[in-house]
């Protein structure tokens, strides 16, 4: 069953009567549907294409949060194999929040480090909805002086609202979590290359996502904040979000434009959850090619220019 976002509905209802004819000469032979309903599909695929044809930020970001969007756990599964997840920060506890491990993509090892969502109540409930307490950005530090220590390209897929704001988390230290897990990606000798496969949220995706090269799915973002976030702080009005992800430039296309994406990952059509192994596809194709840009440099090489870009990060919008 297909979950539709709000500004979706009068295409759920085009669907949903094509569905409805279907349903009813499945049940009676005797009648003939199929032209009626070969009809809505077609007005219903023109709509599709209407409705994504130029979304605006707030659109995106509901896109970039929808429920049945791939997550962490669905791109581990389909592009990486002998997968070892490795538990624990080796100091306080294992967050859910944070999946990570041992792998090998293109039959390369590498190391893979990622948020997860969940994907129903159950789930979403065990991984905290991808919001990592300091214990997960403890342990994906451990796993980058890991790949650092054994030479092995990190891969991280990026998909938060942002870092756990509760008060046990701040108690642990959840600001100084964050801020080693950027220092690490900042000083490690492999490639590290990024993914913003949903919500790219506050220092909770940064910590993930400094990495040597970025890339952002089409219809994801990448925020120091939620527009929901933004709106409270700045209008004290939370329901001021679609004026807040207009200001913040939130988007793919946005990022792009500024230098801080460094490539955009189109989505099919109607958001990567209409078509999941299309979306894998396109994600695993720009994994590959990112390692490849980099596979020749030395450590010396990639930690320098990799600082370069961040020290340099912002001069490309500005100069525009």
């Amino acid at each position: 069953m297909t979950n539709y976002l709000d500004f979706e509905k009068p295409l759920a209802e085009i669907e949903g009567k094509a569905e409805e004819l279907r349903a009813m000469a499945r049940q009676n032979e005797e009648m003939d549907v199929e032209a009626e309903a070969a009809a809505l599909d077609k007005k219903a695929a023109e709509m599709l294409v209407e409705l994504y044809k130029e979304l605006t930020p707030w659109r995106k970001c509901q896109v970039a949060r929808h429920p049945d969007r791939p997550h962490c756990q669905d791109y581990i599964a389909e592009l990486f194999t002998e997968f070892t997840p490795l538990a624990g920060d080796r100091n306080f506890a294992d967050d859910y929040a944070v999946t990570g491990g041992l792998a090998r993509f293109n039959d390369q090892p590498v190391v893979v480090i990622g948020h997860e969502k969940g994907h129903d109540t159950k789930s979403r409930i065990k991984h905290n909805f991808g919001m990592a307490r300091p214990e997960g950005y403890r342990k994906a530090v451990r796993l980058m002086q890991m790949a650092d220590k054994f030479g092995l390209p990190i891969i991280s897929l990026v998909d938060t609202a942002g870092a756990y704001p509760g008060k046990g988390a701040e108690e642990r230290g959840q600001s100084e979590a964050i801020a080693r897990s950027t220092e690490a990606c900042l000083q490690v000798g492999v490639p590290l290359v990024s993914v913003i496969i949903g919500e790219g949220g506050s220092g909770g995706a940064v910590a993930f996502a400094t990495g040597d090269r970025i890339a952002m799915l089409e219809h994801s973002i990448y925020s120091v904040i939620t527009p929901e976030g933004c709106a409270s702080i700045l209008w004290k009005d939370a329901e001021r979000m679609r004026e807040a992800a207009e200001a913040l430039r939130l988007t793919a296309q946005d990022l792009s434009q500024l230098g801080v994406t460094d490539r955009v990952i189109k989505e099919p059509l109607g958001g990567a959850h209409r078509d999941k192994p299309a979306t894998l596809d396109a994600v695993k194709a720009a994994i590959g090619e990112m390692l490849a840009e980099l596979e020749e440099k030395d450590a010396k090489e990639i930690i320098s220019e990799r600082r370069k870009k961040y020290l340099d990060l912002g001069s490309k919008g500005l100069a525009a």
